[in-house]
């Protein structure tokens, strides 16, 4: 019998001689990231939201947050629940409360992670975006026309129409502006928040829709834009680096002339 690390086998080869992957060396001089995550399950329902605690081994852990989210789900405890696909800023699945700031997963030596703010939860940092979403589909985010293109194929733009654009079409539609929102907070049933908002005034700023009389009609309440009172956190916490509030303002003169 011969014992490897710890088990019991058979004429087994070591465990470290079976791959060609070598665990790093530990640094002596490293210090444990601690992480403090949200925690609640609606298969618990009585059972209270609360903080967990977890230790990483930076050597052994990405520099991302959601690489040592990843890496706990994987290897510490398989029932921690987070939204997450692209992991390269694109897709916006991962938006979450970072030591109370709205962003995108990034690196941090001690962090504590939350759900977006003032949102349901689904289960411990997983948001439910369908009220988000069902506003983004109230402005029918599409191309919306009633006449033909001249030449039957493409609806042209000049450079300096499709400039316009720059800064809008961008989005990624992960809410963080949405839920970093004191208006949106408070009025979410109502007021269409800065993303839906912002992506409204990309299709009013496009040269090819011809239906803007309608999108602005369907502003044009004391609700979906007026809540807005320029606090700016939007503008502020957008990971991609985009302007709802310059958004926003833009729709207002439009509306005003």
């Amino acid at each position: 019998m011969e014992t490897v690390t710890g088990a019991t086998t058979t004429g087994a080869v070591p465990p470290t001689q079976t791959t060609t992957v070598k665990e790093p060396a530990a640094d002596p001089d490293s210090k444990i990231k601690t992480f403090h995550i949200d925690r609640w399950s609606p298969d618990e329902p009585s059972t209270k939201p609360r903080i967990q605690i977890y230790t990483l081994d930076p050597n052994r852990t990405g520099p991302m947050m959601l690489d040592a989210l990843i890496r706990i789900k994987n290897e510490v405890d398989p029932t921690l629940t987070f939204r997450r696909s692209c992991r390269e800023g694109i897709c916006g699945s991962c938006a979450m409360n970072i030591d109370g700031a709205v962003s995108q997963p990034t690196p941090r030596q001690k962090a504590r992670s939350n759900p977006l703010p003032h949102t349901y939860v689904v289960k411990d940092i997983v948001p439910d975006l369908t009220q988000f979403y069902k506003q983004y589909k109230s402005i029918k985010p599409y191309l919306q026309r009633s006449t033909p293109a001249p030449d039957g194929k493409e609806y042209r733009q000049s450079k300096e129409e499709r400039k316009k654009l720059d800064g809008l079409y961008e989005c990624i539609l992960c809410a963080c502006c949405s839920t970093s929102c004191p208006s949106y907070w408070w009025n979410s049933d109502e007021y269409l928040g800065p993303a839906v908002l912002m992506q409204s005034y990309r299709w009013l700023a496009d040269s090819r829709d011809e239906h803007k009389e309608e999108r602005k009609a369907q502003l044009d309440n004391s609700m979906s834009l007026y809540r807005c009172h320029t606090i700016l956190n939007c503008s502020r916490t957008c990971p991609k680096g985009l302007n709802p509030g310059y958004a926003i303002a833009e729709i207002k003169k439009a509306m005003a002339f």
